[in-house]
């Protein structure tokens, strides 16, 4: 678990208050959130070697009269700057070693959250580290059984079959052209347009072959209703006024006037279920309406069962969850607040949105979303101590041989060597914890029939 400082500690005139704090012999109480303080101290070689290697690189980029860069003794560099301006970056440097010497001399110590770090002490003898170590709570569940949580039975009716039935026949319509009449609504006008505000063309405002569909609302209210009626290769122009609203300021409920030529006229047609509508589907043994029927209603039945089967589960936990008691340290929380919010941004990214761009379009700060996600934060860490004290409860188990099989059925799955799962999860107890938690979900869903 890679640590980092809590900068807002690292102030010296701090330390001398610091050294006054009482840990216990370097192990304060422990709290009823399962807060713990240790002082970890580095001192000795390991502390000098740390700052005669912090001082070779500072040395490297500061200036002093009479020397070149990366020439300054140490004993000039030290009367310039002062000691003190190595002790910061050379605990830096010690930081991991100093977490590593926390677990080795505490080795029954799990840390369910990345530890806090300040610094208690620091002069040229030595420095002293306090980390707040937040273990996992109590957690005492007084029933998670005989709960009578049923699954919602899955049914597929008849209109929800001829709604897709509708969708799959509107997604394969075919668009022709029009070769005699007028645009209509609903119908798919090819234009040349050109904007004039006050006889002068506006940027943005022309466009060359453009399809527009009649009735989409695409284009500035007013616009799309006057092409209806106009025919192939006519004319026109069409005066419409700018929203109050609209983005460029210049336009703003601004009067203009667009010069219009309709090119081309496309007319939808509906789809027929006939033999070449079969072919463009291209579902293997589907050739009438009742193999598509039967094959609809098999892909609503499997998401319905899936929705059903994560409905119950969610049912199932939150029913579970209301004879839990734990005093769940806020701490756990805010790190999962962190995992949902970096989920989040990646979901973002994945539709070229950042995380500042979607703030701004909703008007909002980073501080609300975080807000709305503490609610389901919660929930996710009530849930996860709370199976993994039902793992220990019912001595659920997983096997290395159960783990192998998940890897080899993971690897064909996403065509990936194991080694590289292993890798992306960066050991084998990741898959063997998650696997612990499908099968006390599966022994709760037997349990609370």
């Amino acid at each position: 678990m890679a640590i980092t400082f809590s900068y807002q500690f690292l102030n010296f005139p701090e330390m001398e208050k610091n050294k006054e704090r009482n840990v216990n012999k370097n192990m304060a109480k422990k709290e009823k959130t399962n807060k713990l303080e240790i002082t970890i101290t580095i001192e000795g070689k390991e502390w000098q070697d740390a700052l005669d290697k912090t001082f070779k690189q500072k040395v490297k980029t500061v200036a002093v009269d009479g020397f070149r860069k990366g020439k300054c003794p140490r004993d000039i560099y030290e009367k310039k700057f002062g000691k003190e301006s190595l002790y910061i970056d050379g605990a830096e440097s010690l930081l991991q070693n100093a977490y590593k010497k926390l677990l080795d001399e505490h080795k029954d110590l799990i840390p369910v959250v990345q530890p806090r770090v300040d610094i208690k002490s620091i002069d040229d003898e030595k420095v002293e580290f306090l980390f707040t170590i937040i273990t996992a709570p109590e957690v005492k569940i007084k029933k998670y059984k005989g709960l009578k949580v049923k699954k919602d039975k899955v049914e597929v009716s008849n209109e929800e079959i001829e709604h897709e039935l509708g969708h799959l026949l509107e997604k394969y319509i075919e668009v022709v052209t029009k070769e005699d009449g007028e645009v209509e609504n609903g119908d798919i006008a090819v234009i040349d347009f050109e904007g004039f505000k006050d006889g002068v063309a506006f940027d943005g405002g022309k466009g060359e072959n453009y399809s527009l569909e009649i009735g989409s609302g695409i284009f500035i209210p007013g616009f799309e209703e006057q092409l209806v009626g106009m025919k192939t290769g006519e004319e026109k122009d069409i005066q419409v006024t700018f929203p109050e609203d609209y983005m460029a300021e210049d336009l703003k409920g601004k009067e203009v006037t667009f010069k219009v030529k309709v090119n081309e006229i496309k007319q939808k047609q509906k789809r027929e279920l006939d033999k070449d509508f079969f072919d463009d589907l291209g579902m293997e043994g589907v050739d009438t309406k009742e193999k598509l029927e039967k094959e609809i209603k098999e892909k609503i039945s499997a998401q319905k069962e899936v929705e059903a089967e994560n409905s119950h589960i969610d049912r199932l936990l939150e029913e579970i969850g209301k004879n839990v008691d734990v005093d769940i340290p806020e701490e756990m929380v805010e790190e999962e607040i962190d995992h949902m919010m970096e989920q989040f941004k990646e979901r973002l990214e994945m539709q070229g949105i950042s995380l500042d761009m979607y703030l701004k379009f909703t008007q909002s700060d980073e501080k609300a979303l975080r807000d709305q996600m503490e609610k389901d934060a919660y929930q996710r860490v009530l849930y996860r101590l709370m199976l993994e004290e039902i793992v220990k409860l019912e001595h659920i188990e997983v096997t290395d041989e159960e783990v192998e099989k998940e890897l080899d059925e993971m690897a064909k799955k996403y065509n990936m060597e194991k080694d590289e799962l292993v890798k992306m999860f960066h050991d084998k107890a990741m898959i063997k914890y998650e696997l612990e938690m499908r099968k006390t979900i599966e022994m709760l869903k037997e349990e609370n029939k």
